[in-house]
């Protein structure tokens, strides 16, 4: 089957009651309950919980607090290089922004100003620079990091669709990463401008920053926007930036000429948070 025809179904689902039904059960404090859905998902999706800080799934008081759990202090050592991996999760591609063009997958490109919400000024910041997309799976851990020291600018929050953002659904569905919903997060580093982008996808609760908290729900139908220019929001390389309340992607922006990528990441490759993404 083809993945335009495996995708297909999810065009009639409604991605959005399942999204707030999904939220509604992850906040559940069920007792007894909740620990058979945690220790269920951990036997499905093989999640390491001797990485945990807590490692008893029985002491989660819901999904939720289970799904964003912290690691264990020496579970991720922080590269010294220039750019620490944000996040736990697959390499879904990574390169060069061509004449402000993002590569998806085989056959789909999206544009950096569909990307950050039609911002144009902002997306030519990127012309001809580098781009990630990293895909969170079910199992892996789901806070984000800071790639390097930065200091927050602006905050956008774009609608859009809750498409899966799995492999499959970003080789079918055109556009993928500029058209579901996600909150857009620029900042200034030592080495230039970057956007880091949480992209929804479906069953994904919510996300979070640490400087904001929760963000959706609830869910707008216009673009919306936090200017920081004027307060000091300063995150330190491998710093807390934000969560997912159920899984997703994270796509990152970077300046012409700023990151000279790992020579090891390869597409489709498992990467870790704090490891070396770049100098």
């Amino acid at each position: 089957m083809s993945d335009r025809l495996a995708v297909l179904p999810q065009y009639f689902l409604p991605k959005y009651l399942l999204t707030a039904f999904a939220g509604l059960v992850a906040n559940d404090r069920g007792g007894r309950r909740t620990t058979r859905l945690i220790n269920w998902f951990v036997k499905k999706y093989h999640v390491n919980m001797q990485e945990a800080a807590n490692p008893d799934t029985a002491s989660y008081a819901n999904f939720n607090e289970f799904f964003t759990r912290a690691l264990r202090a020496d579970a991720r050592p922080i590269t010294t290089s220039k750019y620490a991996c944000p996040v736990d999760g697959a390499i879904s591609e990574f390169g060069n922004i061509n004449e402000g063009q993002i590569f998806q997958a085989k056959g789909h490109y999206f544009s950096a100003t569909a990307l950050v919400g039609g911002d144009a000024s902002l997306a030519a910041k990127y012309h001809d620079g580098q781009f990630a997309n990293i895909y969170l799976s079910p199992r892996d851990y789901h806070r984000i990091h800071m790639p390097c020291d930065g200091r927050l600018k602006r905050m956008i929050y774009v609608p859009g669709e809750l498409f899966s953002v799995n492999p499959t659904t970003a080789r079918g569905v055109p556009g993928l990463f500029a058209r579901n919903e996600r909150v857009v997060c620029v900042f200034d580093s030592p080495y230039g401008e970057f956007v880091l982008v949480l992209v929804g996808a479906t069953v994904v609760g919510s996300m979070q920053t640490t400087w904001h908290g929760i963000i959706n729900p609830p869910r707008s139908k216009q673009v919306r926007e936090w200017n920081y220019a004027e307060q000091n929001i300063v995150l330190k390389k491998g710093e807390e930036m934000g969560r997912f309340l159920l899984g997703s992607t994270v796509v990152m922006l970077f300046n012409k000429d700023s990151m000279q990528f790992n020579p090891n990441w390869k597409s489709a490759g498992f990467v870790q948070f704090g490891e070396e993404m770049g100098a």
